[in-house]
């Protein structure tokens, strides 16, 4: 049922998936529902549901990533990162969560499936210090994109890029970014299985744009 849900709803996607990923991609969703039930890693409880609200949700922005390392911070049980790790084996993702539930689903799962392009790490983000920039810091966890940028402005440099997923457009948040942030793109996102908008949305640094 599970590998049936995910073939269906990757094919109203053009995300380019391969059999072996897939399969990886059923694992996970099979171990985050035997975890979820001793450490409520997530509120969806149904895997199927699963599949749309956390797998798929998390692929759609893969188009987008960048080249280079990406962090997930607030990576809760490894969404969006573990996902896109599986299916951009050649991308370096880190997974950054403070609780240690999480980030010891994260270890068990890239072990038991071999995804070998995580590096989970447990720490608030504020005190993440990393030893170069991330190309990219992508997250689903802030409230809002000041929180966002406020928390983990020291995770990349000029020519890094934020990434916020969101619902619908936060137009006044992005009216109010500090000035030398701007708004890269804004990209919809079509997710099949769930109702409602979603939207990723790039940011950067000013300084940088057009360099």
């Amino acid at each position: 049922m599970l590998r049936e849900r995910l073939d269906a709803l990757l094919g109203e996607t053009e995300l380019q998936v391969s059999e072996s990923q897939r399969q990886l991609l059923v694992k996970l969703v099979e171990a985050l529902n035997k975890w979820n039930k001793a450490y409520n890693l997530t509120s969806v409880r149904d895997p199927l549901e699963m599949v749309a609200k956390h797998i798929v949700d998390s692929l759609v922005v893969s188009p987008y990533l960048p080249n280079g390392a990406i962090i997930d911070v607030g990576t809760g049980p490894g969404l969006p990162g573990l996902p896109l790790a599986i299916i951009n084996p050649d991308k370096a993702f880190v997974l950054l969560d403070s609780l240690g539930k999480r980030i010891r689903f994260i270890r068990q799962t890239c072990h038991e499936l071999g995804i070998n392009n995580v590096t989970a790490i447990q720490s608030r983000v504020e005190e993440h210090l990393p030893a170069k920039p991330y190309a990219a810091v992508i997250s689903r966890a802030f409230a809002s994109v000041q929180d966002m940028l406020s928390w983990c402005g020291h995770l990349t440099d000029a020519k890094g890029a934020f990434l916020a997923m969101k619902g619908l457009v936060p137009e006044e948040e992005l009216n109010t970014l500090p000035k030398n942030v701007e708004v890269r793109a804004v990209y919809p996102l079509e997710v099949p299985g769930l109702d409602g908008q979603r939207h990723l949305i790039a940011l950067g640094y000013a300084d940088t744009v057009n360099k």
